[in-house]
């Protein structure tokens, strides 16, 4: 029987021409030299050394070892080279820059400029809210009016597969009468959705919803890990720090936004009226229809629907640039955990767990927070052109032991 050709995909495969996700790899015959590669199917297509055969334009935006420079080129450079890695794949002279997937080693996929986590599921703030002030209102009185945010840390951000190291840190319970030093006992997960920034701005400019697309290069998954034992003795006042700025992973493959436009889809019902810079009635529907699941050691435990987000990304970089701050090529901003009303939709253990008052049963026993050992894989598609699913790259991470 002769090979299949790696351009012979089979029907409905998530990592079709519809989808055609940029990532960075490396081979084991050249482990030093990183190049820009996308995926179909279950290759991995060198797109600078197919671009040069080919006589690509955009070659010089390609030869690089990270997405960077073809993310700030802009949305026309985005459109035209993702234009002509369609066609190329339509070529049978293709196949000899097609590496199979499982040859490969895959890189961080981008620079990362900096870092910001937002707070944007309604579900999951009322729920934190509802445990850690059990006598207030769960959402505090600004939610509703602005996407909360803080900045996090740009350089612990890491690629899928790279191991996860139990920090140290403070923690204080209750009933301790003064702080202890040690690691985590309360390590957790967060489902996240990344959104990646390709063309900067300049100090003082502001973006508005309007302008989302000609900014934000594409999607990844993202796993905001949290120490929450460290979290809740820092945060007040100012917010996390230790507990958040160890590790936090994403894919090793950014969806390009255009890829996403058959998972458009309303936000939920606003019930505040919203200042102008945030009000996105006349616009585009700015939610996305990802559906994620999470698994621990490969058993699923949650399936967050993004689609219940409060505030989208659009609405997050308006207000993130609204004081005149500046974007750079490579800046990563994050949706914060991703819950929806159901037991099931919740995007962390705190939440599935109810702080650790409900264990969850797994087959290799239960849990409350993460045990060493553990490997965390977020997975998610989105609906895509006639009827096919569009495949996000997983994002996965194991938890090394504390030293």
């Amino acid at each position: 029987m002769p090979q299949q050709s790696p351009l012979d995909l089979a029907q409905g495969d998530p990592f079709g021409l519809h989808n055609l996700p940029y990532g960075i790899f490396s081979t084991a015959d050249e482990p030093d030299r990183r190049r820009i590669g996308v995926r179909y199917g279950n290759h991995v297509l060198d797109v600078h050394t197919a671009g040069t055969a080919l006589g690509s334009p955009h070659s010089d935006v390609l030869a690089h070892p990270t997405l960077n420079a073809l993310m700030a080129a802009g949305r026309p450079t985005w459109q035209a080279v993702r234009a002509g890695i369609r066609t190329w794949l339509g070529y049978p002279a293709i196949e000899p820059f097609l590496h199979p997937l499982s040859d490969v080693t895959l890189h961080l996929p981008f620079e990362v400029a900096d870092y910001v986590d937002f707070y944007a599921s309604e579900h999951h703030a009322t729920n934190v809210g509802r445990m850690f002030r059990p006598d207030s209102e769960p959402l505090t009185p600004n939610w509703k009016h602005l996407p909360i945010g803080y900045h996090g840390r740009a350089g612990t951000v890491v690629v899928s597969g790279t191991p996860v190291r139990r920090p140290h840190g403070q923690r204080k319970s209750p009933a301790d009468t003064a702080p202890v030093f040690g690691p985590s006992r309360r390590l957790d997960i967060e489902a996240e959705v990344g959104f990646v920034v390709g063309t900067p701005t300049a100090l003082g400019e502001t973006v508005p919803q309007s302008a989302f697309r000609d900014h934000v290069f594409g999607v990844c998954l993202l796993n905001d890990w949290s120490a929450r034992d460290i979290q809740a003795w820092e945060y007040v006042p100012l917010g996390p720090f230790l507990g958040k700025s160890f590790a936090t992973s994403v894919s090793a493959w950014v969806t390009p936004l255009d890829a996403l436009d058959e998972a458009r889809t309303a936000p939920p019902q606003r019930d505040h009226e919203l200042l102008p810079y945030l009000d996105d009635s006349a616009l585009e529907p700015g939610g996305l229809d990802l559906r994620i699941t999470v698994a621990i050691n490969g058993h699923p435990v949650s399936e967050p629907p993004f689609s219940t987000m409060y505030w989208t990304a659009a609405q997050q970089l308006a207000h993130m640039t609204v004081n005149g701050a500046s974007l750079r090529t490579g800046d990563l901003y994050a949706s914060g955990t991703v819950s929806g009303p159901a037991v099931e939709q919740r995007g962390c253990l705190l939440e599935l767990t109810w702080g650790g008052r409900d264990p969850l049963d797994l087959p290799d026993g239960k849990r409350t927070f993460l045990e060493d050992g553990d490997e965390v894989t977020l997975t998610a598609w989105a609906p895509g052109p006639d009827g096919v699913r569009i495949g996000l790259g997983e994002v996965t991470g194991r938890v090394a032991p504390a030293v």
